[in-house]
């Protein structure tokens, strides 16, 4: 096995790095959906259960990606791609809402994301 070249290894960090924005945006997302969910007039424990779900499954699971690739693995490539394309989709959903101030940054970084993790493809 040969030694990665300095190229494929700083495609790796930007990957990295990018997955690591991915998964604090989600976590500070998941927050702020936690905290709505205890602040609402009627509290359910269900729709908190699935927000810390998502929480936990969406960011540590890009984090985990994102470790992956730090570390020179590539493990976290079809999740890193899976993640982005599904927002992608929910950028669609954002502009049909009208909601471009949020769907134009989640575009940047989910399709920036998408191209750096096929670009970081090993040799």
């Amino acid at each position: 096995m040969t030694k990665d070249s300095a190229k494929a290894a700083k495609a790796r960090a930007v990957v990295a790095s990018l997955l690591f924005i991915e998964a604090g945006v989600i976590g500070a997302l998941g927050i702020w959906l936690m905290e709505l969910t205890v602040t609402a007039d009627t509290f359910e424990f269900k729709p908190l259960l699935g927000v810390l779900l998502f929480v936990v499954l969406g960011s540590g699971g890009l984090a985990a990606s994102a470790m992956g690739y730090r570390r020179g693995k590539y493990f976290g490539r079809s999740p890193a791609v899976l993640a982005n394309l599904i927002a992608l989709g929910v950028v669609s959903y954002q502009i049909q809402a009208g909601l471009w101030l949020v769907a134009i940054p989640l575009a940047a970084l989910a399709a920036a994301t998408l191209a750096a993790a096929l670009r970081a493809i090993p040799e």
